[in-house]
């Protein structure tokens, strides 16, 4: 298969970044949104982080068979979802961060259903999208490349809003009013990368069943092993990551009391990663991706260790704990789709059946719940020490903090390291996999060209058996 030109790369990257208008906007800001704007408790809050949430993981696994069920000879079966699932996720993200004023219990129900409502737009979009990596090629390299791509894409959007937003995040500010313009520009601006994707990021990969049955879907599940123990993982790793997004504002402004800091954040992380993307494909080819990731997660857990011990006085120290962490993470985020992508060749090798779309809708399951679970223990590590909005916070509330953002995250990320070290589907053992696929595609379709002949006059028939012979000698 010829190798990925650049504009596919930046393409398939460009689909992240609006992406993540509606899904890192709402991670960084959600929770802040309800609490210091809508006047949602954190308690509350964090109830619904876990309950919308949860309802999103299933939401994913709905959107694959959606996929796995559909497909347009002109547009593939990935891209159709992006064009037109892409404005009304945008559109919903504008009516989650614009709550009108219904008390206490409107306010709540409003919160309920426009949350949920986003959650299910953006999985008929991004389960797609996440599925077209396994679709576009299976080389390692390339794999790589898309997953530092949709990384960057990610990245460049969370800088921005690190770096011009979270300043404006001040007691006192009207934040209604900027939620509501940063909201409506994104959905211009989303728009035109959706279809920059559609347009260059294109389906290149064969396969045999366009359209995948229920059994079909359930049979891969079951017999694909490297999956299950990388949604489990990637659960675990996540539910410490969603904790730290969640409670890194207050972290810095309330723990730190360095609020300026935010922006500084948001530059490194997106120095490094632009730096990152192109050695991860290196670091595969050398390391593999397995050991990427175990390697990746160990620097996160030291991040999260030193977050944690750091007291208040020690700002710096307590910033350094927060980079190094988080430089684990994007490492991690880097190589973790392509991880995906190739338990997609397993199910197949497994099965005979390619079935992107229930593969990735349960792996994003898995993330999801793990977002959930991350969410709203950050928001009961709040709730629990008495986080007050607009106050100075209490000695136990600034503990509640330091703890989501520090111990919680180490803690999860150790226990993703104990999984993913028996994780068994290694790039020597995919590569094998790939070729065994090849060859029986190649078979398959020798053996229906000689059907086709055994159709045909009887000297059709003579000198298809006689090639046949002759290869099999």
């Amino acid at each position: 298969m010829k190798k990925l030109s650049k504009l596919s790369i930046v393409g398939y990257g460009a689909g992240d970044a609006a992406n993540n208008l509606a899904f890192t906007t709402a991670t960084m800001f959600l929770l802040v949104y309800y609490t210091d704007v809508a006047g949602i408790s954190a308690a509350a809050a964090g109830t619904l982080l876990l309950v919308v949430r949860v309802f999103d993981a299933f939401a994913d696994v709905f959107a694959g068979r959606m996929v796995d069920r559909s497909y347009s000879k002109r547009f593939g079966k990935f891209r159709p979802f992006i064009m037109f699932g892409s404005i009304p996720l945008l559109l919903l993200s504008v009516a989650t961060f614009s709550i009108p004023q219904l008390g206490e219990t409107g306010t709540l129900l409003y919160a309920y259903v426009t949350y949920a409502a986003l959650g299910l737009a953006y999985s008929l979009v991004n389960i797609p999208y996440g599925s077209l990596a396994g679709a576009i090629t299976q080389d390692p390299g390339d794999r790589a490349k898309l997953g530092s791509a949709r990384t960057v894409g990610g990245l460049l959007v969370g800088s921005a809003l690190g770096i011009f937003v979270a300043p404006l995040i001040k007691p006192g500010a009207d934040l209604q009013s900027t939620f509501t313009t940063i909201t409506l520009a994104f959905v211009v601006i989303g728009a035109a990368l959706y279809f920059f994707t559609v347009l260059t990021a294109k389906e290149r990969v064969h396969r045999s069943v366009p359209n995948v049955s229920f059994k079909q879907s359930m049979d891969t599940l079951k017999a694909n092993r490297p999956l299950l123990m990388l949604c489990l993982s990637s659960f675990l790793f996540l539910t410490g990551g969603m904790a730290l997004s969640s409670v890194q504002l207050y972290y810095l402004r309330d723990f730190l009391g360095r609020l300026d800091l935010y922006p500084v954040l948001a530059i490194i992380q997106l120095v490094v990663t632009l730096a990152m993307a192109p050695l991860m494909p290196r670091l595969v080819r050398k390391l593999g991706k397995k050991n990427v990731y175990i390697a990746a997660g160990g620097l996160s857990m030291v991040g999260g260790i030193i977050v944690f011990l750091s007291p208040s006085s020690m700002v710096w120290v307590g910033f350094l704990g927060l980079v190094v962490s988080l430089i684990g993470v994007m490492a991690v985020n880097i190589v973790v789709w392509a991880l995906e992508a190739d338990t997609v060749e397993y199910g197949e090798w497994k099965t005979k059946v390619r079935t992107e779309g229930i593969t990735y809708a349960l792996f994003s399951f898995t993330r999801k719940t793990g977002q959930a679970v991350g969410g709203a223990l950050a928001a009961y590590c709040l709730a629990v020490g008495g986080y007050k909005s607009g106050a100075t916070q209490s000695a136990e509330a600034l503990h509640g903090i330091q703890f989501a953002a520090g111990a919680l995250p180490a803690i999860m990320t150790l226990l993703a390291i104990v999984v993913m070290a028996k994780y068994k589907l290694t790039d020597v053992l995919h590569a094998h996999i790939v070729g065994e696929i090849r060859a029986r595609r190649v078979n398959e379709q020798e053996a229906a060209g000689l059907g086709q002949a055994s159709a045909g006059s009887p000297e059709r028939v003579a000198n298809a058996a006689s090639r046949g012979g002759a290869s099999g000698s």
